[in-house]
């Protein structure tokens, strides 16, 4: 009674969390899946046949191991993978140590999802530290709760495009037809929140809505940029109400943000490595000493066919991987 109890609590959360984010302004694909990650916001979003399905909470590269902005597919996934250390990171703890096996003391939790050409050395994956979730923390890689890595896993397909994209706002419209807006972080100080798109666009959907909306109140919000949702043009104290709708703010206009249409996608099988698999990546919180020499990120092209299919298609089931549980201890 009480396992039942903790998992209608965690699904309730989930979905509170769900409902309560604001969507990036994005035209998902028509016809299959489609992830978003948006550095700013540290949420990763799933898209199917055009339509949010889930909305996950995230940690992205720190501003000196970047993760690649740009177009990526997904690639291969690992269940209980064996992190392989890059070399730069076994000169940091001179331990000797130059692999670590699966399980609670992984840094890659217990599954990784290549993200993009594997010259990128990028990974969607799990933790043995979930309270870094969500965060600017990682190396590079995207890194989820493991049970959030074992479920997107599960769900996504091989194939799928992946965008990695930086808006610092959102502006969407809910349910009551209410305006609300939110304004992220710089983390790569990137200076690119185009204000006089977003203002255009806000006064567009008051004049097409009949709403005045406080000037004062978006300055504010602009300024704060705590990342929580404000609503323009409600009393204090209303919720927000999903469905929501993006708002195509980057075009200054009060349009919603559209799935763009492609054919449908032709089946493809997905691409599972063997259990155990080695899997090399920078993992962790730690900055190596070599760090500051690397040189912060440049957008990735889209990678080539062969070695990131471009139809995506239903998924068959993986092979069931033993029960996971979170230490809250960090590797280094």
């Amino acid at each position: 009674m009480k396992k039942l109890y903790l998992g209608l609590t965690a699904l309730l959360l989930a979905n509170t969390a769900f409902s309560n984010t604001l969507l990036p302004d994005v035209s998902p694909a028509s016809s299959g899946q489609h992830v978003f990650i948006n550095i700013p916001q540290l949420r990763l979003f799933v898209y199917t046949d055009g339509k949010l399905t889930k909305v996950y909470p995230v940690a992205v590269g720190k501003a000196l191991t970047q993760t690649n902005l740009g177009e990526h597919h997904i690639g291969v996934k690992a269940f209980n993978p064996t992190w392989h250390i890059p070399k730069s990171i076994q000169k940091e703890l001179k331990d000797g140590v130059k692999t670590i096996p699966p399980g609670p003391k992984n840094p890659l939790g217990p599954v990784f999802v290549r993200l993009g050409d594997p010259k990128l050395g990028l990974g969607i994956h799990g933790t043995n530290a979930p309270s870094s979730v969500p965060g600017v923390r990682s190396h590079g890689c995207v890194r989820m709760k493991s049970p959030d890595a074992l479920e997107f896993a599960k769900s996504i397909t091989t194939g799928s495009p992946a965008y990695v994209i930086y808006q610092m706002a959102s502006l969407n419209e809910d349910a009551n037809k209410n305006l609300w807006l939110a304004a992220f972080r710089d983390p790569y100080s990137k200076k690119n929140l185009d204000t006089a798109a977003l203002r255009k666009s806000i006064a567009a959907w008051a004049k097409a809505n009949g709403k005045t909306i406080s000037s004062k109140r978006v300055d504010a919000i602009l300024k704060a940029r705590t990342g929580a949702a404000n609503c323009l043009t409600c009393a204090k104290g209303v919720k927000l109400k999903a469905p929501l709708k993006s708002l195509t703010w980057n075009d200054g206009t009060a349009a919603y943000s559209k799935p763009k249409y492609i054919p449908k996608p032709a089946p493809v099988k997905n691409q599972v490595l063997p259990a155990g698999s080695e899997i090399e990546v920078d993992a962790g919180d730690s900055t190596p000493a070599s760090a500051a020499a690397i040189p912060a990120a440049k957008p990735a092209s889209t990678p080539a066919a062969a070695s990131a299919p471009k139809s995506p298609a239903a998924n068959p089931k993986p092979k069931a991987t033993p029960a996971y549980d979170e230490p809250t201890d960090l590797l280094f």
